[in-house]
């Protein structure tokens, strides 16, 4: 047996249930991938090379939910019998997630009901959680609310773990895997369908730019998972010199002497920034020259040995 299925997504993850859907055997008819930025969306290429229909757009329904028309007529011309939604942002109306005689699966990067919301899995790292893993749950009205098709846990959050080494290294991949044995359980009608249990629901917002703020007063600890689970977007930040400086590849050191903020060490890449119970390597930068080694930005704004980075809590 094989399904007729809409994939809406973004790469990586979306690339890879492609190849391997089209590889059991299933009907790809359509993939809804992100418009064109600065360069061609690689989800897009790669299905047009694979020859199949593509539909670049951001906006499927209005703002009071209702759908926009051209997109649900052009989705309706497809006919297929699954949606499936790998790491889709945008919002789909119900008369598409419900449409198909399979309605809607979608992929999200926590063990549901915990850490719901668009930035679970960066949340995740900031509040410090160990071990995580991933749900394939069918989308209703509210947030990441739906039955649970698949759950796969057991993925380690490493002491140096990053939002986007959490994603692309293990979450991706383990995504993969659970939309396939969802596919194949609802293909061959063994799928089960778990409610969530509200009592055990977690919600969290986007995380904002006073959320992704650096405070030095607060301990080590919780700096480090703050620029950690920030990392590569949005990006956590100090306020240096009129600047907004964003912090990135870091790793937490022993404990310090000097006052939080204070430069401890320089080598040829990173500097060491004095924390609150602890000190923290940090390999690269962000501020007024794009993305560049932290000794880099040093030398450029002849800071030395130390000197302060001062830092702006809203």
């Amino acid at each position: 047996m094989s399904l007729r299925l809409a994939l809406f997504g973004q790469a990586p993850l979306a690339i890879v249930c492609l190849d391997r859907l089209q590889e059991e055997g299933h009907d790809v008819r359509v993939v809804y991938a992100p418009e064109d930025g600065s360069r061609p969306d690689v989800l897009a290429a790669h299905a047009r090379n694979l020859g199949i229909s593509v539909v670049q757009r951001d906006f499927f329904q209005r703002k009071d939910g209702s759908p926009i028309s051209d997109a649900l007529n052009e989705y309706q011309t497809h006919e297929v019998d699954l949606n499936i939604l790998a790491s889709f942002t945008s919002f789909l109306p119900p008369s598409i997630i419900n449409s198909p005689k399979h309605k809607s699966i979608c992929y999200h990067p926590s063990l549901l009901p915990k850490y719901r919301g668009g930035h679970a899995l960066q949340w995740q790292i900031i509040n410090g959680v160990v071990e995580t893993g991933v749900s394939i749950f069918v989308p209703d009205t509210g947030i990441d609310t739906g039955p649970i098709v698949i759950q796969k846990s057991g993925i380690k959050i490493s002491p140096n773990e990053t939002a986007g080494s959490l994603f692309f290294k293990k979450l991706a991949p383990l995504g993969a895997d659970a939309i396939l044995e969802a596919v194949t359980a609802i293909d061959t009608a063994t799928a089960s369908f778990m409610e969530q249990n509200e009592t055990e629901a977690t919600f969290d917002e986007l995380i904002s730019e006073s959320a992704a703020t650096i405070d030095l007063k607060e301990p080590a600890e919780k700096v480090d998972q703050l620029i950690r689970g920030c990392d590569p977007q949005p990006g956590a930040h100090l306020r240096y010199s009129d600047m907004l400086l964003k912090l990135y590849d870091v790793s937490l050191l022993g404990s310090c002497n000097q006052p939080p903020g204070t430069i401890t060490g320089i080598d040829d890449d990173a500097m060491v920034l004095a924390l609150n119970g602890g000190s923290l390597r940090i390999g690269r930068v962000r501020g007024d020259n794009g993305k560049e080694p932290a000794s880099v930005f040093l030398k450029r704004h002849a800071l030395e040995l130390g000197a302060q980075l001062t830092e702006s809590k809203n």
